[in-house]
């Protein structure tokens, strides 16, 4: 794996604060049943990172004491942690709502067949990772059989409601380009999206969220070895609108990592760019619960272009 930290700093993006904190995004550890091309964790079936019952529990305190309402769950595939149905359990308890940041195909894992009942039990939406609405090229990105087991596993969550209207369980798509390009346009490519699903399947879902393809870790490391990263940034860069510097998703988010260690975003997390509160070098959700994130200032580097370029981009999609 080519590193690509070095490549990213120092940085000409714009210096940006916090403003107040919303949600809690947490990744559960890397362990996934994929290993997508465009994957910015590295995440794969050989990882063994996975957050303890102990920091499940931080995690769990920090909500409580900074009365957020959204907790966000990402891996790797955070449904294997073995933590994520008890944070899933706990935080509904507490009336917070709870994200799935799945990829699909492990509704069809073994061991896993009751985890859209599960879901649905207890309204956690799914934002469900589809790169493409075509066989060949999600195949391609994700390995031979994915697509077939996404459209099993949309399938499933259909019949129990989800994406439907008036049912209240929503079911979210993410599309990510193939290959070192912008996204195209969220809207029509959202109208497309539904087309398409719902006349070859019968599927159906609530929204399309595109996302930009950051320069980091396995992706950071196939354009690399392609000679294409500093084209790539070059894109991003040339792209930069500066009016989706207020809507960036760091300025309401939190990261934390499997271990309890807080990040401006998940990006930088991968980089290994902690939060900065001014006092610990590498502050855990045990340092901060006393914090206010509000004025705090954002670590970035060049990567950051990625969530500013064109339509802009975010955990839930174009910014724009």
């Amino acid at each position: 794996m080519l590193d690509t930290v070095h490549l990213l700093k120092p940085t000409s993006f714009p210096a940006i604060n916090r403003a107040a904190l919303q949600i809690l995004q947490v990744n559960l550890g890397f362990r996934c049943n994929l290993s997508c091309v465009h994957c910015h964790v590295n995440a794969g079936p050989k990882r063994t990172e996975e957050m303890s019952r102990e920091t499940a529990e931080e995690v769990l305190i920090f909500l409580r004491k900074h009365g957020l309402q959204t907790l966000d769950l990402t891996g790797g595939a955070p449904e294997l942690n073995s933590e994520f149905r008890y944070l899933v359990e706990q935080a509904r308890s507490m009336g917070v709502h709870v994200i799935d940041r799945s990829n699909l195909t492990i509704l069809e894992e073994e061991g896993q067949e009751d985890l859209a009942e599960y879901l649905a039990a207890h309204q956690v939406e799914v934002v469900a990772s589809l790169p493409c609405y075509l066989e060949e090229n999600v195949d391609s990105q994700r390995g031979k059989g994915s697509y077939s087991a996404s459209i099993a596993a949309l399938k499933r969550l259909n019949a129990l409601g989800y994406g439907r209207p008036d049912s209240g369980l929503q079911l979210n798509l993410v599309y990510n380009p193939l290959g070192p390009s912008l996204p195209p346009a969220q809207e029509a490519l959202q109208a497309d999206y539904k087309k398409q699903l719902a006349e070859r399947f019968g599927i159906v879902f609530n929204q399309l969220f595109t996302i930009t393809n950051m320069p980091i870790q396995r992706f950071g490391s196939y354009l690399q070895s392609k000679g294409e990263f500093q084209n790539y940034l070059q894109l991003l860069r040339g792209a930069h609108q500066a009016a989706n510097l207020e809507a960036v998703m760091c300025r309401h988010l939190v990261s934390v990592d499997w271990q309890g260690y807080l990040y401006d975003c998940d990006f930088n997390q991968m980089l290994n760019m902690p939060l900065s509160d001014g006092h610990a070098s590498r502050p855990h959700l045990r340092d901060l619960l006393d914090c206010d994130f509000s004025g705090q200032p954002i670590q970035v580097a060049e990567h950051c272009y990625g969530c500013t370029a064109g339509q802009g981009s975010s955990c839930g999609g174009a910014l724009d």
